[in-house]
Order: C-alpha cells, then sequence, then structure tokens
C-alpha cells in the first residue's frame, strides 16, 4: 500500500471518527450538569454510543492499515473482533481499547453512568485510539 493510499484511509477514517465525536459531544452539552453529573441519562447514553462508533470507525481505519480484513458482510462486528486483531498488534491500543469499552458502551450506554469524570474519561480514551489514525498536517 502506498504513502498516499495510507493518507488517503486515515483521511476518510479519522475524519469520519471525529465526526461522529463531535455529535457525541453536542449531545453532552444537551445532557446538562449539576453536582457533577449529567442531568438527563438520555443525552448521556447518545453521546456514549455515538462516540463508541467513532471509536470503532477509527480502528476499522487503523486495521484496514495493517492489512486486517473485515469479518464477513454477515456477521455483525464484535469486540473480540478487535480484541483479537488488536492483541496480535498492539497491546498498549488494546488496553485503552477495553477501557473505552468499558466506559463509554457498557457504562454510558448500556447502565447510563452520569458521573461527569467517568464520561470524560471515556472520551478521553476514545481520542487516544482516533489519533492512532490521524493524518499527517
Amino acid at each position: 500500500m502506498s504513502v498516499h493510499e495510507q493518507e488517503s484511509i486515515k483521511e476518510k477514517y479519522y475524519g469520519e471518527a471525529m465526526r461522529y465525536i463531535d455529535n457525541a459531544k453536542k449531545s453532552l452539552e444537551s445532557a446538562g450538569i449539576e453536582h457533577n453529573r449529567y442531568k438527563d441519562v438520555k443525552y448521556v447514553k447518545v453521546a456514549c454510543g455515538t462516540a463508541y462508533s467513532g471509536v470503532l470507525e477509527a480502528l476499522d481505519g487503523f486495521l484496514q492499515l495493517k492489512g486486517v480484513g473485515k469479518p464477513a458482510k454477515k456477521l455483525r462486528k464484535s469486540i473480540e473482533f478487535y480484541q483479537e486483531n488488536l492483541a496480535k498488534l498492539d497491546k498498549k491500543m488494546l488496553g485503552t481499547l477495553i477501557d473505552a469499552y468499558k466506559i463509554l458502551h457498557l457504562n454510558g450506554y448500556y447502565d447510563g453512568v452520569q458521573n461527569v469524570n467517568v464520561i470524560k474519561e471515556g472520551f478521553s480514551l476514545a481520542k487516544v485510539l482516533i489519533d492512532k489514525i490521524k493524518p499527517r498536517e
């Protein structure tokens, strides 16, 4: 794969992942904050789900750059797909993914955790993963 092709992939996936993150941040703004907790769990859940989708978008780009194909079209991508592939490629990134998955997907999206610090940490981890495919400026 040429350098130009790699940069093109980075631009595509990074741009889309950041679009998800920007939309997620807008949702969080709608939640409101009181006593270090988001007031409206609906917006927290939407924001966390959207941010996690941005992480998956970035990981798709990262794996494509590493020559890892997508699962069969009929199969839904699972956390196990990403864990298995990252375990072979980048253990530190794998640890960050696991933490982001637990905070954003499980705690934020499913459980509706409303603690501002917890959610901010999830967003911070998402940004670390997304920045792995940041194109050259």
